[in-house]
C-alpha cells in the first residue's frame, strides 16, 4: 500500500492548446485546492497539429514555462511535464521517442478521431459531428463504429510507448444526453471485456477521467462503472484525473471518482508519474 491519499491531477490543459487558463493560473488554482501534484498534458500530435493541438513551434516555450513554474512554486506543488499525445494511424504515435527532445515525465495516449471506413471524424467534438460520422461512414451501425474505435485503441497500445491511457471509453461522452447506443448491450460489454484484457496485457495504467462531468455532458466519469470493474479485475492501475480545460475544474468530481474506484474494488490509485515510474497512494 502506498501513502495516505494525496490529491493530484495528472491531466491538465492550458492556453497552449484548447484550455482556457494559462499554465500559471492552473498552478495557483492547484495550490488553492490542495493539489500536491499537477501534471500538464497539452494536446499533441508532434510534429503535426490540428486546431485543438499545440503547434510545433510552441513546444519549446511550453516546456520552458513549465520548468520556470517548477522552480517558482517548488515546495508548494510538484509540477510534471507531460503531453496528451494523439494516435493517428500511419502519421503519429504516442511514443517517447517522438517527444524525446522535450524530456517529458510521462505521456497520455489518446484516441480522439476515428480513421476508418474511408472517413475521419472526431468522437468528442460535438454530438452533431458524432452523429453525422455514425450516419455518413457507418450507416448508423454503432457496433461497427465502436468496434473500430476500440481497435484503434488496441493498435495504439501495441505501437506506442506511454504511461497513461486517456479516457478509454470516450465514445460515451454524448451518450447520456444524446444516446446512440445501448451501453448495456451484450456486444458493447464484450468490447469492454476485451479492452480490459488488452490494457492489462499492455501493462500501463488508465485514468478515471472527470472531464465530461465538468463540461456537463456526463454525470459520471470515464470509464463506466462496468468498465472500471473489469479494469480492476484485470489488475489495471488507475489515476483520478480532471482532464481540466479551466483552472476551476482541476479537481472536478474527485470525491465521486474516489467512491466509484472503491466500489469497483480499488484500494489505491496513482497520484504521480515521473521518469522513475508510478507512485501510489491510498484511496
Amino acid at each position: 500500500m502506498g501513502e495516505k491519499y494525496i490529491k493530484s491531477n495528472l491531466h491538465t490543459h492550458s492556453t497552449f492548446c484548447d484550455g482556457k487558463s494559462t499554465l500559471e493560473e492552473n498552478v495557483i488554482a492547484a495550490i488553492q485546492k490542495g493539489i500536491k501534484v499537477l501534471g500538464f498534458t497539452s494536446h499533441s500530435m508532434y510534429p503535426f497539429h490540428t486546431e485543438s493541438n499545440m503547434k510545433p513551434e510552441n513546444f519549446a516555450s511550453y516546456c520552458e514555462e513549465i520548468h520556470r513554474l517548477q522552480k517558482k512554486y517548488e515546495g508548494q506543488v510538484s509540477i510534471r511535464l507531460g503531453f496528451e499525445a494523439d494516435f493517428i494511424p500511419g502519421i503519429t504515435v504516442p511514443h517517447h521517442e517522438n517527444y524525446s527532445e522535450f524530456k517529458p515525465d510521462y505521456l497520455i495516449g489518446s484516441v480522439h478521431f476515428i480513421f476508418q471506413r474511408a472517413g475521419i471524424f472526431g468522437v468528442d467534438n460535438t454530438p452533431e459531428i458524432w452523429a453525422e460520422g455514425a450516419r455518413k461512414f457507418y450507416g448508423g451501425d454503432m457496433k461497427a463504429l465502436i468496434g473500430d474505435y476500440f481497435a484503434l485503441q488496441k493498435e495504439m497500445l501495441d505501437l506506442g510507448k506511454f504511461e497513461l491511457l486517456g479516457h478509454p471509453d470516450l465514445i460515451r461522452k454524448f451518450n447520456e444526453k444524446f444516446p446512440l447506443f445501448d451501453e448495456n448491450a451484450g456486444w458493447y460489454k464484450d468490447y469492454l471485456d476485451d479492452m480490459a484484457k488488452a490494457i492489462s496485457k499492455w501493462g500501463g495504467a488508465t485514468e478515471i477521467n472527470t472531464g465530461a462531468i465538468s463540461r456537463k455532458w456526463l454525470t459520471k466519469p470515464y470509464p463506466s462503472e462496468y468498465f472500471l470493474e473489469k479494469l480492476h479485475d484485470a489488475h489495471v492501475p488507475v489515476a483520478i484525473t480532471a482532464d481540466a480545460h479551466a483552472a476551476e475544474n482541476l479537481d472536478c468530481a474527485f470525491e465521486q471518482a474516489r467512491a466509484l474506484a472503491k466500489k469497483a474494488g480499488y484500494t489505491e490509485i496513482i497520484y504521480d508519474i515521473d521518469r522513475t515510474g508510478f507512485k501510489f497512494c491510498e484511496l
